[in-house]
């Protein structure tokens, strides 16, 4: 069965997430971390990308960036994840399928959605109760907006328009970011509608192409041999 086509526009937003295969680790020590994060900064400039978040977890990773080509979204990813699959089994080994399937993406509309979207991703580590804090996760694009240095993030336009002051500006993401409760939404959700924003932009990005996936509703009922 074919593929279905991935839905892109010019100049999109997007939310990725790429997963190792079944759920194994894809990063085990800093220096992974730091090849994946060197080799997205490399194909960033290169296809005049622009990432606002990001967060490196142990078996997956989330990234939100524009994209300008359409045709750029796919080219740029399957350069990461060669490259990055490439540096793994060089490292430690393995055959067969590094990551889970091709790369997840989600459409994301301009405004306060990318915050919520860059929110949720600096947010994952604590979900997954790693860390009590987002700041005390390496990894992560939150460290940008709280005032350090990172190769790989450009500032959220959204994140610059909450202050001129830099201080007030910082301390109103911290804020934001860190007092947020815990979110009951799931991945599968958003990338299988395949758009996060209002109705309004679901429906404009439905006329431009967009083909949500069918949602499962309630729990499947059990086969006669199950306890």
């Amino acid at each position: 069965m074919p593929r279905i086509a991935r839905f892109t526009v010019e100049n999109g937003i997007y939310h990725i997430m790429v997963r190792g295969n079944n759920r194994n680790d894809i990063f085990h020590e800093k220096k992974d971390f730091k090849y994946f994060k060197e080799k997205a900064a490399h194909i960033k400039h290169k296809h005049n990308i622009k990432i606002f978040h990001y967060v490196l977890m142990n078996n997956h990773s989330h990234i939100v960036m524009q994209v300008p080509l359409s045709e750029d979204l796919s080219k740029a990813m399957k350069a990461l994840n060669l490259s990055y699959s490439q540096y793994y089994r060089n490292k430690y080994g393995g055959a067969g399928h590094f990551f889970q399937n091709r790369f997840k993406s989600c459409i994301i509309q301009t405004g306060k959605y990318m915050l919520e979207c860059g929110r949720y991703i600096e947010r994952n580590p604590v979900s997954a109760r790693i860390v009590n804090n987002p700041g005390d996760y390496l990894w992560s694009s939150y460290h940008k907006y709280t005032g350090k240095e990172d190769i790989l993030v450009d500032y959220n336009p959204e994140y610059l328009g909450l202050s001129s002051d830099e201080g007030k500006r910082i301390k109103l993401y911290k804020d934001f970011v860190e007092s947020r409760r815990e979110e009951k939404r799931t991945d599968d959700k958003f990338f299988k509608i395949g758009a996060y924003g209002n109705k309004e932009f679901i429906n404009k990005m439905i006329k431009k192409g967009l083909k949500p996936k069918r949602l499962k509703r309630g729990r499947p009922p059990a086969k006669k041999d199950e306890k």
